[in-house]
């Protein structure tokens, strides 16, 4: 097999295949910015919790409508905006922290989403859900991740200053007076958007993978928050063109390849990185001579 075929000619050839590279790219470049605030925010378990809420919303548009774009998309987006909801009342209001009670939520949702589909689809129904197919993009699905990647870049564009700041201290912003909810609100509308972009493309099991796996790979690397962003985002794309490639060739479920390979470079992180375990072996060793 020639480099060409190796590497060139599934993209060029297929055009389902450029599809799912435009939208892999596409994602990659909206989910690593929120999982790298998330993970400043140390909240990088919420994006796990929210991946899990939007399935009964999902669950529930794909009974009204099957696998059209708007039902999925409007019955995940819904949901997730509830249970963040839900989850932030709950923490507010009882002696529960953020995240034990985005852990209950998302326990709870995704039971619901599954009875659902199990109940008024079948076991196929419910895979494609779980997992998703990134090969199977189509033009509305890719349009979708187009645009709700342009509104969060542009979002934390305008609010780049105020955000960073609610994710590194939010007690500052607290204390002086600052709109500090109004960040973390959209932080969390983002996130939900960014999910339900990704479980199109990769289902609901698999689309935190994208979002989070760059970003702990990224906090390994970099110490600046421009490094976090541009390792985060790198490792996102690398991951997406790898994992694509491997499950053309080796006919393999394309959103588990794309996670597996973002998980095999997370594990060489940290392993080589300069926080990981060699880097700060190292440092320990000259700072003993």
């Amino acid at each position: 097999m020639t480099l060409n075929e190796l590497l060139i000619a599934p993209v060029t050839d297929f055009a389902f295949m450029r599809r799912a590279l435009a939208g892999c790219v596409a994602l990659a470049t909206g989910c690593a910015p929120m999982g790298v605030m998330l993970v400043l925010r140390r909240m990088s378990l919420m994006g796990d919790a929210l991946s899990h809420a939007v399935l009964p919303g999902a669950a529930v548009g794909f009974i009204f409508g099957g696998f059209a774009l708007p039902w999925l998309a409007g019955g995940g987006i819904a949901a997730g905006l509830l249970v963040a909801l839900l989850a932030g009342l709950a923490s507010r209001f009882t002696s529960l922290n953020e995240d034990a009670s985005f852990a209950g939520f998302y326990l709870v949702s995704l039971a619901v989403g599954v009875v659902l589909v199990s109940r008024w689809g079948s076991n196929v129904d419910l895979i494609h859900l779980l997992f998703g197919s990134v090969l199977a993009i189509d033009d509305p699905a890719l349009l979708l991740l187009a645009s709700i990647t342009t509104l969060t870049l542009l979002w934390l564009a305008i609010n780049y200053r105020g955000v960073i700041l609610e994710c590194v201290d939010p007690g500052y912003l607290a204390v002086n007076g600052g709109r500090g909810s109004r960040y973390h609100l959209g932080l969390m509308v983002l996130t939900v958007f960014n999910l339900v972009a990704g479980f199109q493309a990769m289902g609901t099991l698999m689309a935190v993978g994208m979002m989070m796996l760059p970003a702990t790979i990224a906090r390994l690397w970099a110490d600046t928050l421009a490094g976090l962003l541009l390792a985060a985002w790198l490792s996102g794309l690398a991951a997406s063109v790898v994992g694509l490639l491997l499950s053309y060739h080796l006919n393999l479920p394309s959103g588990p390849a794309i996670v597996l390979v973002a998980g095999v470079l997370y594990l060489l992180s940290l392993w080589l990185a300069p926080h990981g375990w060699l880097g700060r072996r190292a440092s320990k060793t000259h700072l003993q001579h």
